[in-house]
C-alpha cells in the first residue's frame, strides 16, 4: 500500500537536456531515495552520492544514486565524500552497464542552489575525468516538495545549465535501453 501511494505522490520526473533531444529522467524510486535523506529536520546532516545510470539516444535514466557512506564527512551544512568509495562505486557499478553521471546531494533549504564550491568541485570532476559524456549531472536536494526541492544542473569543464522539470512529457523509447 505504501509503494502505490508513494508511487501516486511522486512521479517520475523528466527534465529535457537543452537542444540534445535527450531527457533525464528521475524514477520514483530515485526520488524516494532522495526523500529519505532530504534536511527535513534540524538534526539532519548534508547527506549525498553518485549518480549512476542507464544511456540510449533519448534518455538518461537514474537507475541508482549511491551514499551516504560511513567515511563521508557530514554536517548540517557541508557534506565531504569519501573519493575512494566513490571510485570502487565506480567500478562496481560499471560491471552492471550503469554509468557516472554525476553526484547529488542535500542542502538544508527549501528551494536548493548549488554553493560555489559544489559548482567547482563539479566543475573539476568533468574537466579531469575522462569520459564521453557531454558533462556531468549535479543534484541538489532541498527541503520543498519536488520537482521545486531539486536544483537539477549539467556541467562541463566551461559552463552549465540548469535543467527544469517536464509536465506531461509522455516517456521515450520504451524498453529500448
Amino acid at each position: 500500500m505504501r509503494k502505490v501511494l508513494r508511487s501516486l505522490i511522486m512521479p517520475a520526473l523528466r527534465f529535457p537536456i537543452g537542444r540534445s533531444g535527450q531527457d533525464l529522467v528521475l524514477p520514483e524510486k530515485t526520488l524516494a531515495d532522495f526523500e529519505r535523506f532530504r534536511q527535513n529536520t534540524s538534526t539532519k546532516s548534508e547527506a549525498g552520492g553518485q549518480l549512476f545510470g542507464s544511456l540510449s539516444s533519448s534518455e538518461i535514466v537514474i537507475e541508482k544514486i549511491t551514499g551516504p557512506r560511513p567515511a563521508d564527512n557530514r554536517g548540517r551544512f557541508h557534506f565531504e565524500p569519501d573519493r575512494h568509495a566513490e571510485q570502487w562505486e565506480i567500478r562496481e557499478m560499471h560491471k552492471h552497464d550503469l554509468h557516472y553521471v554525476g553526484d547529488w546531494h542535500t542542502h538544508p533549504e527549501r528551494v536548493p542552489s548549488p554553493s560555489g564550491r559544489d559548482l567547482r568541485s563539479i566543475k573539476e570532476c568533468a574537466w579531469k575525468s575522462t569520459h564521453g559524456l557531454n558533462g556531468f549531472l549535479l543534484i541538489v536536494v532541498g527541503t520543498a516538495p519536488f520537482p521545486e526541492g531539486l536544483n537539477v544542473s549539467l556541467h562541463n569543464a566551461n559552463e552549465h545549465i540548469r535543467l527544469k522539470a517536464a509536465t506531461d512529457v509522455p516517456r521515450k523509447d520504451k524498453g529500448a535501453r
